[in-house]
Parts: structure tokens; C-alpha cells; sequence
């Protein structure tokens, strides 16, 4: 996720485009960078880190005036965040500048081909590939509309661009694919946006763009076509939000706004993973096939909701390769003296790649010769530099301080670092692996349906706001979701949670359970072992002691029904795959419960994003 800003029409471009990106900084604060077009010539600047770095070079040095530009603050996915890899790129010859929010999944053979006719790439990016390519179809003689439009026939993967060229002050050109982009509509002048909080402050009418959409905005209009030329629109609306709002897209919370941002980030952390003939591939896995073939055991360290994500990741990994693998909480792991050999594989899981606890465990692993894999969110930070290799979520920033996106994005990673290692190992056939990639593929559309009915979830925390205590059962995959769904209102709400694995009901817990109890329970899905049936013997324990059971369960189960006062439906997944959609009423129960308890969402009381001390 970045923050993307186009303006052109009467005003000074700098100062609209600072403007707006101060305005979507919390899109990305790896990197800022500006262009501008004058007299035939491009004028920009770009610094590493956060905006304001940009603009004290800016006050020392100012770029000439203008009414045409562009601007960009990164949250870096190809590349580290530096003054090089950071936006708008330019093409060969410095006509074109763009900038770009996405990525681009073949931009390495289109790089290549670059290359190979003399081209000289300076970044590590994917963006600077398209800056190249839509700068070859300028000189080759088609307008910036055209050359958009053309370059955007031949990448994949999902992106927003937005270009200008040096020798057409009149227009900014931008393009959409599974990536947000809205155009904003004034007099005399117009504008592009990541969201509609870059413009806000000048106008609310908006117009919303479709998929494979080319945008061209001047002073005076606004242009929309598809990838092929043809003739198209967008949706055209009045922004009634104030500016929290509009940052917010409309949400109440941060944290609302990351939930509901949770089909694009999972199809996100998804893009670019297969090759072209099919095989799973991991850009950032240093680690050779040989090395990977040689461990023999697998610890994965990390903390809170992280955590929750490895004891999934367990089930995956050793139902998928045979490898044994443990699950410890980072901040005990180095105190306990681990049994640490050159054939341990530690993942060290942090969505902010800062993790005090994370980070010391991971360099005791090292001095004890084991290899490291990092999962984080957070390209450049310190875990995934001292680890051997990384798979990056690309969730993008979450601001919210109790993580949503960032825990389904992990969930994935952890699912396909699993399959490499079956895909290596040589544990699973091709075939096997390539079933469940598509399945993976397939829970946007399922994450997005749970979305769907959110109502039904908001009105039973309605009825809970008296609630004391929320217990929360599960079995297999669905124990991790339990515990996660019990931080959650910990975090948020402030109430006592406990999530327990439903078969230990009878060895302790089921002393908890009172007259009208909330229990949220995790129903596996239909045809897994016994997993399920002994799921209902746990629910019909402790709704005969009076607890009120709430069940979330796949469709078309209607065994459930007798033994739930409430049912929340899930759709039909694999057993291992469950928690990316059973995670989500639970988000949503937190969120509004807290709301309505009074409680700040986003900050809670005496919670960090990241914990940097020990």
C-alpha cells in the first residue's frame, strides 16, 4: 500500500501535492518523492523516510514552479527503502516520471528484456520497469494516454500507475488493476488519489474507477478508457466524510478499515508466487534448495497475535512435509537454552520486523549456526536484514494498534513457506501443492462474504456490551483462532477472555462456565477426522451448564443448529485453511464491542504497535 497524488490545473502543483500526500502518509512513510513538469524538462525529488524529509529538501532546494505533477509516499514491497528505490521513477532519457502502488508479478522477464536492448535499471524496483516501458511507447510515438494503455496490456499483477510527460503539461495519466485509485473533480483543475483524503480539502466530488481502467485528467476533464482503448466511465460520487473520515475510507476506526482491507491484503501477500511453469517460488528466499532440503527441524519464535499465526503455521508444516516443528514464544526461547543445530530452520514472525524479543532470539539462534527466516510486513527493517531469507506479507501499513490484516497476511506466508518446503522436500506432488494454491487464491472472494455479514455480528456484540467474560473454544487449527479471538477483547474491550482447545474443557476450564456465559465456539469443518464431533461434545458440555453458545460453523453443517443459541456462517474451506475466515467475526465482535463500550479503538490503553524493549 502507497500514497499516490496527481494534480493539474491552475494552482501550484507542489504545494497541492505535498498537500495531499501529508494527507496519506499513513499509506507509507518508507519514502516521499514529487515531479513536476517544466517547460519539457521533469523536475523531482525523493528522500528515504518520512515526508518531512522530503520537504526540508524541498525548503533548501525548491523545484521550479508548475500546475502538472505527481507525488508518492512508499511502503516499499521490491526493494529497500532508500533514496534510489524511492518514487516517482524516471524513464531512459528522464521524459516520463511515475509512480506506482502494487506490484508488478512478471516485471523480472520485463526487466530482462530492458536489459537486453541496452537499458540501464538504477533501482531494485518493479516500478522503474514500467516507467521504461510507458517512456519507449512516448518515443515511439504514441501520447501518454496511448503508451499507458499499452504497457498496461503486457504486466501483471495489480497496480496502480500515474505518469506525466515532460513534453504534455496538459494531462496526467493513470491506470488501475486491483489496486485503489479515484479521481477527484473540480473547476478548472482535477486530481488523483490513493483515496479520496488527498483531495478532500478541494473537492468532494469523486469519481470511482473500475477494473483495467486508463484515466487521463487536464484542467478541463476527465477521460476514462479500458487497457484497449475502448471508450469507458467510472461511478461517479459526492464525499459527505470529513477528513478522519476519508483517511479512514469512511470507517469509524483504523482498525475497521484494516479488517475490511483484508480480501486485497490476502490477494496481495499472494501475488507474484508461481512461476510460469506453475512451480511455488519466494522472492526474498535466499536459502538454497539443497540447504532447505537438509532441516530437519523447524522452531517458529514470535509474540502475541504472531504467535497465533505460528501455532497454525505447525499444523500446516507438519501435515505438509513431515518436518517436526515447534512453536515458542520469543521472549521465553533464549532462556530455556534451545537444542539449536545447523539443520534448525527458525521463522521468526513480526509484522513490524522490530520486535525486541523477536529480534534477540533470532541472533541467538545465529551464534548457534541455525538458519533464519523472517516473515514481517516491513521491508528494510532490522529482523529480515539479519535473517537468510524473507517471505514479506505486503499488507501493507496497519495502524491500528491490534493487528487484523497483518495477522491473515502472516497466516498466508506461513502457508506457503510451508508448501515451498513440501515443493522442495519433495513431500507433496506438484499437483497437490497447485490444489491448494488455488484454494488460497479463492479466500479474498470467502473473507470478503464473511465482510458481508458483518451486521449480524455487530448486533451480538450489541447484546454482550454487559459481558464480564468471553470464553472462546477451538480444536486443531481453530485452538489458534480461539486464542486470538480472546486477545482481541482483551486488547479492545478490556474484559476477561480466555480461548482454550475444546478438548481440555474437562481437565480445568469447564469450571468457568455459569449461567449465560458467552462462548464463542470454532467449528471444524464436516468430514475431518473426528475433529468435529468431538467439537459438539465440548459445545453440548457447556450449553448444559447454561452458557450461551455461539457456534461459527461452514454452510450447509446443520448438525450445529440444536446445540448453538446463535450461528455465525463460515465458508466451505479446508480444515487448515479455516482460520483466515474464522478470524474475521471475531475482529469484527472486538472492534464493536469496544466501540460501543466507549473505548479507543485504535490506541488502547497501554498498548504499542511495536514493542521495542525487552
Amino acid at each position: 500500500m502507497c500514497g499516490i497524488v496527481g494534480y493539474v490545473g491552475e494552482q501550484q502543483a507542489q504545494g497541492v501535492v505535498i498537500e495531499g500526500l501529508r494527507r496519506l502518509e499513513y499509506r507509507g512513510y518508507d519514502s516521499a518523492g514529487i515531479a513536476l513538469v517544466d517547460r519539457g524538462t521533469i523536475a523531482s525529488d525523493k528522500r528515504a523516510g518520512k515526508l518531512a524529509n522530503l520537504e526540508k529538501a524541498l525548503q533548501d532546494h525548491p523545484l521550479v514552479p508548475s500546475t502538472t505533477g505527481i507525488g508518492h509516499t512508499r511502503w516499499a514491497t521490491h526493494g529497500a527503502p532508500n533514496d534510489t528505490n524511492a518514487h516517482p521513477h524516471l524513464g531512459r532519457s528522464g521524459r516520463l516520471a511515475l509512480v506506482h502502488n502494487g506490484i508488478i508479478e512478471n516485471f523480472a522477464e520485463l526487466r530482462a528484456v530492458l536489459e537486453k536492448a541496452g537499458h540501464t535499471l538504477v533501482s531494485e524496483t518493479d516500478t522503474e520497469v514500467a516507467a521504461h516501458l510507458v517512456e519507449n511507447e512516448l518515443e515511439s510515438g504514441a501520447d501518454l494516454t496511448t503508451a499507458m494503455q499499452n504497457v498496461c496490456r503486457v504486466l501483471e499483477g495489480a497496480f496502480t500507475l500515474v505518469a506525466v510527460d515532460a513534453q504534455d503539461p496538459s494531462r496526467v495519466v493513470a491506470a488501475r488493476r486491483n489496486s485503489p485509485l479515484v479521481v477527484g473533480l473540480g473547476e478548472g483543475e482535477n486530481f488523483l488519489g490513493s483515496d479520496v483524503a488527498a483531495f478532500i480539502e478541494h473537492t468532494r466530488e469523486a469519481l470511482e474507477l473500475g477494473q483495467d481502467q486508463v484515466v487521463t485528467i487536464t484542467r478541463d476533464g476527465v477521460e476514462v478508457t479500458g487497457f484497449d482503448g475502448s471508450p469507458s466511465e467510472g461511478r461517479r460520487y459526492h464525499v459527505d466524510w470529513d477528513l478522519s473520515a476519508a483517511e479512514k475510507d469512511g470507517h469509524d476506526w483504523f482498525m475497521r478499515k484494516e479488517i475490511h482491507e483484508q480480501p486485497h491484503a490476502v490477494a496481495d501477500s499472494l501475488l507474484g508466487r508461481r512461476t510460469p511453469e506453475g512451480l511455488l517460488h519466494l522472492d526474498e528466499m535466499r536459502l538454497t534448495d539443497q540447504e532447505l532440503r537438509s532441516i530437519d527441524k523447524i522452531i517458529i519464535i514470535a509474540c502475541g497475535t504472531s504467535f497465533y499465526a505460528g501455532m497454525v503455521a505447525k499444523y500446516a508444516i507438519e501435515h505438509w512435509t513431515r518436518t517436526p516443528c515447534e512453536v515458542e514464544l520469543a521472549s521465553e526461547f533464549r532462556y530455556r537454552d534451545p537444542i539449536l543445530t545447523p539443520s534448525t530452520l527458525v521463522v521468526a514472525i513480526s509484522q513490524s520486523g522490530e520486535t525486541a524479543d523477536t529480534l534477540q532470539a533470532i541472533r541467538h539462534a545465529r551464534t548457534q549456526h541455525s538458519r533464519v527466516l523472517a516473515i514481517c510486513n516491513t521491508n528494510g527493517s532490522t529482523i529480515p536484514r539479519e535473517s537468510d531469507a524473507v517471505i514479506y506479507t505486503h499488507a501493507g501499513p496497519e495502524i491500528g494498534v491490534a493487528s487484523t490484516k497483518g495477522f491473515l497476511t502472516q497466516l498466508v506466508a506461513c502457508y506457503l513457506l510451508a508448501l515451498y518446503l513440501a515443493q522442495v522436500k519433495g513431500t507433496l506432488y506438484g499437483d497437490e501443492i497447485g490444489n491448494v494454491l488455488d484454494q488460497l487464491h479463492e479466500m479474498p472472494d470467502h473473507i470478503q462474504r464473511v465482510l458481508d455479514g458483518e451486521q449480524q455480528v455487530y448486533d451480538l456484540a450489541k447484546e454482550h456490551t454487559g459481558s464480564r467474560s468471553v470464553l472462546f473454544l477451538g480444536r486443531h487449527a481453530g485452538y489458534p483462532v480461539a486464542l486470538e479471538g480472546a486477545l482481541k477483547l482483551k486488547e479492545l474491550a478490556y474484559l476477561h477472555a480466555e480461548g482454550f482447545a475444546a478438548g481440555e474443557l474437562k481437565h480445568g476450564p469447564i469450571a468457568l462456565i455459569e449461567q449465560d456465559l458467552p462462548v464463542l465456539c470454532v467449528v471444524p469443518p464436516q468430514g475431518r477426522d473426528q475433529l468435529r464431533e468431538k467439537m459438539i461434545s465440548g459445545i453440548q458440555e457447556v450449553r448444559a451448564r447454561g452458557a450461551r453458545t455461539i457456534c461459527l460453523v461452514e454452510d450447509g453443517d446443520e448438525a450445529i443448529a440444536p446445540y448453538a443459541d446463535v450461528l455465525i456462517r463460515l465458508p466451505k474451506v479446508p480444515v487448515l485453511l479455516q482460520p483466515l475466515v474464522a478470524v474475521v467475526p471475531l475482529q469484527l465482535f472486538a472492534c464493536e464491542l469496544a466501540t460501543l463500550m466507549g473505548h479507543d479503538v485504535d490506541q488502547p490503553r497501554n498498548l504499542a504497535k511495536s514493542v521495542t524493549v525487552e
